[in-house]
């Protein structure tokens, strides 16, 4: 197997800037018939294109590669990052490979065009910092590079007209979010899928050590390539895929204990509320139940480092707050908000089913993205989370960050600095899986 070429969507906007940094030229082949000319567009090149006029260079795409294999880049302004979460913010980012610029609906999209390991190079920068250990650097190329390569496998499924990402009945609904959102590329460049944000992060020696080390490996589960997914911090147990994402088994992404002691203390069945609610209220040992801040430095770019409350977390929103939210964020108007009722919990103690209890109406919501986007202008940390009530108010009272399925970036770091292999941090994250060289 060759090294596959992948696309990733970089942004979409009604006016996208870009800087060409070098010699390119518009691509020819199979996209030819919807180009106008093939001329070489000299470097250092700047250009706005805007969607409501397509007579500047391209009828529907444009395609934009390196001349004569030359060492050259591009530059897009204006990237939006942590699209909808509370780090939100725009960069300039660069970019090697192509440059596919396509209008759809009066936006503009940019999609980046490059080879797979040049892709992870960035990503294992961008996810966590490009200073991290080598261990947890060879542990994310390695489930960044399977997670993708099931992705395109699974974009192939989605054409089954019988897939939904919807469970609708008399009591409410049940949605989740996932690659099928994505159409005309294999993947974007935000949180949604892996954070991609161009050659400017991929700058440490230990990044290219991974890359190469790790070179074509992927996790395999009965010799197919694992759906390998990841989050920031679990808050003490790992979550099962059936619980966030559509009502598929994957063996290998099960729940874990982010342990290497159980703790007897606590107990661990965390589908029962008085054990949930006794866990994410109290301290229990796990991997990612860390404030060393040389470990932190390895996961948390200097934008995520702004979180700090990540293991065990509160916020307060009035009733007030919850109904406008409500409304506004997932379109449910139950009037007066009077209950938050966790229906069902998975095994990481996240919030499944949430029942919300109104003056006009009592409805279930879930998955756990979906609660997450209905109680916060951006979204919660997590969908694991007591509620407390007071007069006129819910107090949300949370453990982890992110949907906790698969491996825990802050859990593998300190996994890391205690000593362990890329490879035992992946058996300890996804169980039964194995990891295999495909190129």
């Amino acid at each position: 197997m060759n090294i596959p070429t992948i696309e990733v969507g970089v942004m979409s906007a009604k006016t996208i800037e870009f800087r060409l940094n070098g010699r390119f030229r518009q691509a020819m082949g199979e996209d030819a018939e919807n180009m106008k000319g093939k001329a070489v567009v000299s470097g250092d090149s700047a250009f706005v294109l805007h969607s409501g006029d397509k007579r500047q260079i391209f009828d529907d795409f444009v395609v934009l590669e390196p001349a004569n294999g030359e060492e050259a880049d591009f530059e897009l302004s204006h990237v939006v990052i942590g699209v909808q979460f509370h780090w939100q913010r725009e960069e300039t980012q660069r970019f090697r490979g192509k440059l596919k610029i396509y209008v759809e609906n009066g936006m503009l999209t940019a999609v980046n065009i490059l080879p797979l390991e040049d892709y992870l190079l960035s990503v294992i920068s961008s996810e966590m910092s490009a200073t991290s250990s080598l261990e947890l650097l060879k542990a994310h190329a390695v489930i960044s590079r399977s997670w993708l390569l099931a992705q395109i496998e699974k974009g192939k499924q989605l054409k089954d007209e019988n897939y939904k990402t919807l469970i609708r009945n008399e009591e409410g609904y049940l949605r989740w979010y996932d690659r099928e959102d994505h159409s005309r590329f294999d993947v974007c460049a935000d949180d949604h899928c892996q954070r991609y944000q161009g050659i400017a992060k991929a700058t440490s020696q230990q990044v290219h050590e991974a890359m190469k080390t790790t070179c074509g490996e992927v996790l395999t589960y009965n010799n197919a390539v694992c759906d390998a997914r990841y989050h920031k911090c679990c808050g003490g147990i790992v979550e099962k895929f059936e619980n966030v994402w559509e009502p598929v088994v994957h063996p290998y992404l099960t729940k874990v204990i982010d342990n290497d002691a159980i703790s007897t203390e606590y107990h661990t069945d965390l589908t029962n509320g008085e054990n949930a609610r006794a866990w994410i209220l109290g301290n229990p040992p796990a991997f990612c139940n860390t404030y060393d801040k040389n470990a932190l430095s390895q996961v948390l770019n200097n934008y995520d480092q702004e979180t700090q409350d990540f293991y065990r977390w509160q916020t307060t929103l009035t009733q007030a707050e919850v109904k406008d939210l409500l409304f506004r964020k997932i379109g449910v108007d139950v009037g007066d908000v009077l209950d938050l009722i966790p229906v069902e919990r998975g095994v990481s103690g996240r919030i499944i089913r949430l029942k919300i209890v109104g003056s006009r109406q009592t409805m279930i919501i879930g998955k756990e993205l979906e609660i997450r986007k209905a109680l916060s202008e951006s979204h919660l940390y997590s969908a694991a989370f007591v509620v407390e009530k007071e007069p006129g108010k819910f107090i949300l009272k949370g453990a982890g960050w992110g949907h906790g399925v698969g491996l825990c970036q802050i859990g593998a770091a300190i996994m890391g600095e205690k000593g362990y292999t890329y490879q035992e941090i992946l058996t300890h994250y996804f169980p039964d899986a194995e990891v295999k060289k495909l190129y």
